[in-house]
């Protein structure tokens, strides 16, 4: 048995991790890291990456079949579903040399590629190394949810870790699960040729803004996805090419594949937990607001410390505890400011409050101000007029954003810069956009809110009436 000593040791080699692993040992630190299946993780090797290729080659194959608004004739727009994922697979090709072993290598990190298991409050070990360490950093994701549905067990099915790997096109793609997974694998599917019914125990897209919510599932619906809501699965049958899933209220829905998209559990089962004292937390391991766990030298990040999953939470987790471990400087997690989005067509973003969530917190003090897509002249011009942005404003700060529409996940961002610095409406409306952008919304949802003050006003009329009666 072999025995080092490290001053970080970093279990799991995904984008938290990742990010951990190469600052800490870019300033001076030691560093090993422990990955026992893919380097890159869930999202380069099944997740955010492979899904958005596959949206890509779904659009691809739309804008074909409706190009003529643009004066181009329509084009059949055939996928080739084994050549689609052979796009995949190469997008991801392109990427993982980033993540890749070598890479990590050459910064200075130590990769052992084992999965590893703790033996005491400071100690791991990884196939036939221990690792002793000041700080130890877990990060090891998530995986699919399988539900205990009565007859899963007896049918194939996929998840995403298996669906970029068919190569056979699914005549009819069941999916059970109406969140963001699901809603883009059935926009990507439907656009690719296979039929698509969506399965929701409760309401599609329902940690949304329902107001968003609808416009993008109204879009979806009119591209022929199938969308049944309040329809929860109670049992699963057939075999391969023939499976039906019976909802509690019996109505039966037929395909020839079946896909998973019912969330997540945390990665722990291997990790031995106990044996380092950590304690366990509802959706992962419990943290406090530093990202630590119960045991003080180590930390848990992204997917499982059990909070919000998404692969830029776990590069912002990164962040946070490389101020606290390598300088000793106090470093909390917010989640305030943090953006997520949809990537179906149209896009679905949200930083901050909701608008429910908005008066929940502010009641009458709450602004709310809105900008429609229709108004934008380069979303004319592109034909992508479906949409409109709401933000929330309290006090002269936004708190809030919600935005349903074309490249709404780039028009986010300014929103989340702006939440994170605690900046005025003002400033926002300072800003100057070139013409014709998609961009200006945020401008002009600024500009919204400053209209009434200017323009409905009868103090300015007055200060304006009498500034042209009697300056010079």
């Amino acid at each position: 048995m072999n025995r080092i000593k490290t001053d970080v040791l970093v279990i799991g080699g995904g984008s938290g991790g990742l990010s951990v692993a190469a600052g800490a040992v870019q300033m001076g630190a030691d560093v090993v890291l422990l990955e026992g299946h893919k380097m890159g993780g869930d999202c380069l090797n099944y997740g955010c990456v492979p899904s958005k290729a596959l949206i890509a080659t779904g659009k691809a194959a739309y804008g074909q079949q409706h190009s003529a608004q643009y004066g181009v004739a329509d084009g059949a727009g055939a996928v080739d579903y084994a050549a689609a994922k052979d796009h995949v697979a190469n997008v991801i090709a392109q990427i993982a040399p980033v993540d890749s072993v070598e890479r990590f290598e050459g910064l200075g990190v130590k990769v052992i590629e084992e999965y590893g298991r703790f033996i005491s409050d400071d100690e791991v070990q990884a196939g036939d190394t221990i690792i002793k360490a000041r700080r130890i950093v877990i990060a090891t994701g998530s995986s699919p949810l399988v539900p205990p549905i009565p007859g899963l067990d007896s049918v194939p099915f996929e998840t995403n870790e298996t669906l970029f790997d068919l190569r056979e096109q699914p005549r009819h793609l069941l999916i059970i699960g109406g969140g963001p997974i699901g809603m883009e694998m059935a926009q990507a599917h439907v656009r690719m040729g296979c039929k698509v019914t969506v399965i929701e125990g409760e309401k599609a897209l329902g940690k949304d803004d329902p107001e968003l919510a609808t416009v993008v599932l109204t879009a979806l619906r009119d591209e022929g996805v199938v969308i049944e809501e309040d329809a929860t699965a109670s049992e699963i049958r057939g075999k391969a090419g023939a499976i039906e899933v019976e909802a509690k209220d019996g109505r039966v829905f037929k395909g020839s594949h079946l896909l998973l998209a019912v969330g997540r559990k945390a990665n722990t089962d291997k990790l031995d937990l106990e044996k380092a004292g950590v304690k366990p937390g509802k959706n992962g391991i419990k943290v406090d607001a530093s990202l630590r766990t119960s045991n003080k030298k180590i930390y848990a990040i992204g997917d499982v410390a059990g909070g919000m999953q998404f692969t830029h939470v776990a590069g912002y987790h990164a962040g946070v505890i490389i101020r606290s471990m390598l300088f000793g400087l106090p470093s909390k997690a917010k989640t305030s400011h943090i953006p997520w989005a949809t990537y179906t067509e149209p896009e679905l973003a949200q930083v901050g409050l909701t608008e429910a969530e908005a008066k929940k917190a502010h009641g009458i003090k709450l602004e709310v101000v809105r900008f429609h897509y229709t108004h934008n002249d380069r979303a004319i011009a592109e034909r992508k007029t479906k949409g409109f942005i709401k933000v929330m404003v309290a006090k002269g700060r936004p708190v809030g954003a919600s935005i349903v529409g074309y490249q709404a996940g780039e028009l986010i961002n300014l929103w989340a810069l702006a939440l994170a610095n605690n900046m005025k409406m003002s400033q926002i409306a300072a800003m100057v956009a070139p013409y014709p952008t998609i961009g200006e919304i945020n401008k002009r949802a600024a500009g919204a809110y400053f209209s009434p003050r200017l323009f409905e006003s009868d103090m300015v009329k007055r200060v304006v009436g009498f500034v042209q009666r009697y300056i010079p």
